[in-house]
């Protein structure tokens, strides 16, 4: 006998498997309300609405006149997130050709081109070149790390030289959002001497982290 009960496909944001399009919206700051544009693409997991609102909560003033620079764009949710909460400017990294068409759609309709430039790269080679206009040492970083949760896994050396490669490099007093699955040891990431906090967002695991000393000079190499 056929069912006549529909099957639901949630929209559920950080989960993973097949999504329908959802709705995504600024939470606070001067765009607070604003919409943003997700298409439902799998490669995609933007961050949940609630959850985006309990990170930028957690890490409270550090949007405020920081240099954003977000690893994994995707929607561009979490840098036009800062940006609305005070963040000076933004670089948005995104590999995939028709997510970076979203992104941009996003960045127009609320006038951000000059704001948030949009770069088409694998995250891994937009740090390893560190392009000095993309990271300013006089400013401190919000750095974002969002990406496919299988990323710890398949390629997990990457993800940590990465990480470090920003830490290392970056001015004092920066902070660092890292989301992975709950699951994920965040012992394996290098942070010397910074003050980190985690909290879980089932199924996500967020680690905040802020740079307490220049480890060397501070600045790109």
């Amino acid at each position: 006998m056929r069912s006549n009960k529909k099957k639901t496909v949630r929209n559920v944001g950080s989960e993973p498997g097949p999504k329908s399009p959802l709705g995504l919206r600024v939470i606070g700051g001067k765009l607070r309300g604003s919409k943003l544009k997700y298409t439902g693409d799998n490669r995609v997991r933007p961050m949940k609405d609630r959850t985006r609102e309990a990170v930028f909560n957690l890490i409270s003033t550090d949007s405020k006149e920081a240099h954003v620079i977000d690893l994994f764009s995707g929607t561009g949710a979490l840098a036009i997130e800062a940006v609305s909460r005070g963040a000076v400017s933004a670089v948005l990294v995104e590999v995939h050709l028709q997510t970076l068409r979203n992104l941009r759609q996003n960045v127009e309709e609320l006038r951000l081109q000059e704001q948030c430039p949009l770069v088409q790269a694998d995250a891994f080679f937009f740090v390893k070149a560190m392009d000095r206009k993309y990271f300013p040492a006089d400013r401190r970083w919000l750095v974002f790390c969002s990406p496919p949760y299988d990323f710890y896994k398949s390629q997990l050396a990457e993800m940590t030289g990465m990480l470090t490669t920003l830490y290392t490099a970056a001015p004092v007093n920066s902070a660092f959002v890292v989301e992975a699955e709950t699951s994920f040891d965040f012992d394996l990431l290098q942070f010397p001497d910074a003050d980190a906090r985690f909290r879980a967002y089932p199924p996500a695991k967020i680690g905040v982290y802020r740079k307490t000393n220049t480890l060397g000079n501070g600045s790109p190499v």
